[in-house]
């Protein structure tokens, strides 16, 4: 099969596209053919210094793709079925081993290509906002790097669950698409200074809710916009910097600051429930999967290229 491999940690040019051995498949799982990579942020964070778990390495959380063997201890899924899948590395592939765990079937009718983007990235925001942001109806919510895919999500899911939504981005042009999405108030982070800016919104109030995946120097400036008992989910460091905080700034309001990992419980009940309720949800159009550019897997150093620009709104395909 042909896949987009590296051999060392680097910039997106480490990648290659080479032939590389067919999978096998593990009696407790699948092998699908890949029909669509959502290219994650932590993608690019284990090209650029992950760990290399193979040689040549395939890396890549999440991909969408039909099934074309199942393993011997499988009984739930079948040969011709579309899933949506996650697992640690080897999304960037023709072929992709999966253990069936982390599969969830796609409805009829909906584009694998929607589906592929919905487990971690809606999964995370979700988790972010409910799981462990705890949100109600009338709180008001910040989203660090509303472009992103979690970003995305979180706008629309906290919209939906009667959230007034502020979120940030790097551009005017970029906060105007996200304005179709439900957000209420946007912050060009390149402009101003993201806590005054939240204050001056909410009318010195703060928010009760931040999702933040950025990290780095981000980290602070999100709990310097919260309000008295204000949370937030940290989850991730897109930012690439060191994460400096002053965790003394969260004593004065009473204010939290939680990390939120899927992967730590994405083999649960409750959160493989959940992503299958989401893409469900999706298939009957109670929100928008957003794709911003589709690129063909043997121009995967293009597409990493292209995330790292900052230049897109929504998700980044790869298509094999």
């Amino acid at each position: 099969m042909k896949a987009a491999v590296y051999y060392e940690n680097g910039s997106p040019d480490v990648l290659k596209y080479e032939d590389v051995p067919d999978p096998t498949c593990h009696p407790k799982g699948v092998i699908i053919r890949v029909l669509a990579v959502s290219i994650e942020g932590g993608d690019t964070l284990n090209r650029w210094r992950g760990p290399l778990v193979t040689r040549p390495h395939i890396v890549g959380y999440q991909a969408s793709g039909e099934i074309v063997e199942v393993g011997a201890e499988v009984t739930h899924l079948k040969v011709g079925q579309k899933v949506a899948t996650v697992d640690g590395f080897g999304s960037h592939a023709e072929l992709r081993p999966v253990p069936a765990r982390n599969c969830w079937p796609i409805p009829d009718g909906f584009d694998p290509k929607y589906a592929a983007v919905i487990p971690v990235a809606f999964g995370t925001a979700h988790d972010c906002l409910f799981e462990f942001g705890r949100l109600k109806a009338g709180e008001t919510v910040l989203v660090q790097a509303g472009a992103s895919g979690v970003g995305l999500a979180a706008i629309q899911l906290a919209k939906r669950a009667g959230a007034r939504v502020l979120a940030t981005a790097s551009s005017d042009a970029r906060l105007e698409k996200l304005k179709a999405y439900g957000l209420d108030h946007g912050i060009n982070y390149t402009k101003e200074a993201v806590p005054e800016a939240v204050m001056k919104i909410t009318d010195k109030k703060g928010v009760n809710l931040v999702v933040d995946s950025v990290g780095g120097p981000t980290l602070q400036g999100s709990i310097l916009s919260l309000g008295y008992r204000g949370r937030v989910s940290m989850v991730g460091q897109a930012g690439r910097e060191p994460m400096v905080v002053d965790v003394g700034s969260l004593m004065g309001g009473n204010r939290s600051l939680s990390g939120v990992f899927l992967g730590a419980e994405i083999a649960t009940d409750r959160a493989h429930d959940m992503i299958q309720t989401l893409i469900d949800e999706a298939a009957k159009g109670e929100f928008k999967v957003v794709i911003d550019k589709e690129f063909p897997l043997s121009e995967a150093a293009a597409a990493h290229a292209y995330i790292e620009s900052r230049q897109a709104v929504g998700r980044v395909l790869l298509i094999p």
